[in-house]
């Protein structure tokens, strides 16, 4: 948390050119492309992974698949954990973010900034709509983050919580692949008192399980399935 604050002092200065900016992005997709706007968030985050002594290396990117949609699920560690996985993801994504959370000053910017969706967890009908929304998108070639956990645990030390089966509706109504997405040591930056110097995470993108393989699963089996797969090669890595 003291990491989290002093990043964002050591970045106030550049807030009144870059928030702005970030804004106007957003707010016309019709002039800068989802590459344009995905740069500039990359840019953003390099400035707080500089700014807080922060390095994060990326393994199994050749995991992920060259052409269309996918859904990528990973655990959740801490406030870093979509920006790691946004700077080591080349080609444009976005995320599901939940709304009761999404409306903070610079977390807003760049969920518009990724055409991210905001799903409100005690509306039904707005979350179903989401599911159906981003469900279509993905059929249509877009790539998205979603955190099956749902939440967090302070100073996490790599566990793997259960994962929600709900948060894979999304991956059966789109047949898209699923790219189980293991997060080492992220908790370490912004959600640790522990580590106040430079430190350094680690983003695994896992083989993806095709439609092929889940598709005849229920979704409280394909949530088990993700979860173990991360949980196996964080154990694998000795972290655990």
């Amino acid at each position: 948390m003291l990491k989290f604050i002093y990043v964002i002092l050591m970045n106030l200065f550049r807030a009144p050119y870059i928030l702005p900016k970030m804004r106007r992005e957003a707010d016309h997709p019709e002039r800068y492309s989802d590459q344009d706007r995905y740069l500039l968030a990359q840019h953003v985050i390099n400035l707080m992974k500089l700014s807080g002594g922060i390095r994060t290396k990326a393994f199994g990117t050749e995991n992920l698949p060259k052409e269309g949609g996918y859904m990528m699920y990973p655990n959740h560690q801490g406030k870093y954990d979509a920006l790691g996985i946004i700077h080591t993801h080349h080609s444009p994504c976005s995320l599901v973010m939940d709304k009761a959370k999404s409306n903070t000053i610079l977390v807003k910017e760049f969920i518009d900034l990724l055409g991210g969706k905001r799903l409100d967890k005690k509306d039904v009908r707005q979350a179903l709509s989401i599911i159906n929304e981003v469900a279509e998108e993905v059929k249509n070639g877009k790539r998205y983050i979603l955190f099956p956990e749902g939440g967090y645990d302070f100073n996490n030390r790599n566990r793997v919580c259960d994962f929600k089966a709900g948060s894979f509706k999304i991956a059966l109504k789109s047949k898209a692949p699923i790219v189980p997405v293991a997060l080492v040591d992220s908790y370490k930056v912004f959600n640790s008192i522990f580590c106040l110097g430079p430190v350094t995470t680690q983003v695994h993108y896992l083989k993806p399980v095709f439609f092929e393989e889940y598709g005849s699963l229920k979704t409280q089996e394909i949530a088990a399935l993700v979860r173990d797969r991360i949980r196996e090669k964080i154990e694998d890595l000795h972290l655990a």
